[in-house]
């Protein structure tokens, strides 16, 4: 009988894992399909690259119900994305996103809101036919959208919260469903993240991905990569010397460009520059002088001149980031290159050998994918595998 207990254990042990990190490889590559660009590339072989897609998103607060819901509004249905994936692909449901906090409020106010909540997402993972839920709430204790109308002094209750909260969700589950995290990567928003935290937040989950992207937004005052080599290296050190196993964790990569209006910098040494006024003061609004488009989007035409000069002209700085700084428009171009992702994967993947990486999000490298390619090229050699991809 003891043998028996054993083996059942051992066997749970490598259903799950095999979940999370594989069955022939430990590389994850995981990619957000989001509704805003619902695009999917033909060319089988970085289809067939993809361990795990991730539907963004899910509102938080459709799950704080008594009765379940006939069904769960998606962009998108569950089966009519796995049908475009490698059989072995785990396809998940994010639940929030930026903006929306409301629902993970409500749910993690008490243990009966928590159970109640974590009941109805393990129902939509279950009517959905989803292998897991991504949960995105940004962020626990504070620093959300509106953190200079609500101070985060009035959120601290959130941060023993938050853990409960996966905790309630990671049995409502049961270990036979992935369930993750994605969080901030800055020290600043690391509120709920700390060294008594995230031991317990680790176990409840299968991977944490670490949103090494944004890293400069309009909350900044002086130029910085928004997803730099060294900055992102930092991020994930956070995360590693607070407790998390390094094979949990995914960084993020941004596919899509963003930009900021300055003040006069040294066009040689634009990095620590002052930047413009980007939010307001008082609310924290956005004052329209900073920006993002996709590689999928059209190009702004008023953005059309600085942005090929930024193409053009861009350098890759000591760590392989890249950017540019327009003297003509006192504008900032921070983004990933394909060179770029091929400088990041072996870096943080490998040397710091952590479980894999993400991007937000893959219709937003279409048409070309030119992105998408140099992250599923670089995970292959890391993998030592340049022909298939790692069933997960």
């Amino acid at each position: 009988m003891q043998k028996l207990r054993v083996y059942a254990a051992l066997w749970l042990v490598m259903v799950t894992g095999s979940l999370a990190l594989g069955v022939h490889g430990s590389i994850r590559s995981i990619m957000y399909l989001t509704g805003q660009h619902v695009v999917v590339p033909s060319d089988e072989y970085l289809v067939n690259s993809i361990t795990h897609v991730i539907l963004a998103f899910m509102r938080s607060d459709v799950f704080n119900v008594n009765k379940t819901p006939a069904d769960f509004p998606l962009f998108t249905t569950v089966d009519t994305v796995r049908q475009q994936f490698n059989p072995d692909t785990k396809i998940m449901v994010a639940i929030g996103g930026w903006g929306d906090s409301k629902g993970f409020e409500e749910a993690a106010h008490d243990d009966s809101s928590r159970k109640r909540w974590a009941t109805q997402v393990k129902a939509m993972v279950d009517l959905t036919g989803a292998d897991g839920a991504d949960i995105d709430w940004e962020y626990p204790g504070g620093n959300r959208d509106d953190y200079k109308l609500i101070p985060n002094s009035q959120r601290r209750w959130e941060i023993e919260a938050f853990v409960l909260l996966l905790g309630e969700l990671r049995s409502a589950l049961g270990t036979g469903k992935l369930l993750s995290i994605a969080v901030p990567a800055l020290e600043r928003d690391l509120m709920a993240f700390t060294n008594s935290t995230i031991p317990t937040i680790s176990k409840h989950v299968d991977f944490i991905s670490v949103m090494t992207y944004d890293m400069m937004n309009r909350r900044d005052t002086v130029v910085k990569h928004h997803s730099g080599v060294a900055e992102s290296l930092e991020a994930m050190k956070r995360y590693i010397d607070r407790g998390v196993p390094p094979n949990k964790l995914n960084f993020g990569l941004g596919y899509y460009v963003k930009w900021f209006m300055t003040e006069n910098c040294d066009n040689q040494h634009p990095l620590g520059c002052r930047t413009q006024l980007l939010e307001d003061p008082t609310n924290g609004a956005d004052l329209g002088r900073t920006g993002a488009f996709s590689w999928h989007d059209e190009v702004p035409s008023e953005l059309a001149s600085s942005f090929a000069k930024a193409q053009a002209l861009g350098d890759y700085g000591d760590d392989g980031s890249y950017g540019y700084w327009d003297a003509e428009e006192k504008r900032w171009w921070s983004y990933d290159r394909p060179e770029t992702i091929k400088t990041k994967v072996p870096r943080l993947v490998g040397e710091l050998r952590l479980g894999g990486v993400f991007a937000w999000g893959l219709g937003e490298d279409a048409p070309q994918f030119n992105h998408l390619r140099a992250t599923v090229e670089s995970v292959q050699a890391l993998s030592g595998d340049d022909n298939q991809k790692d069933e997960l």
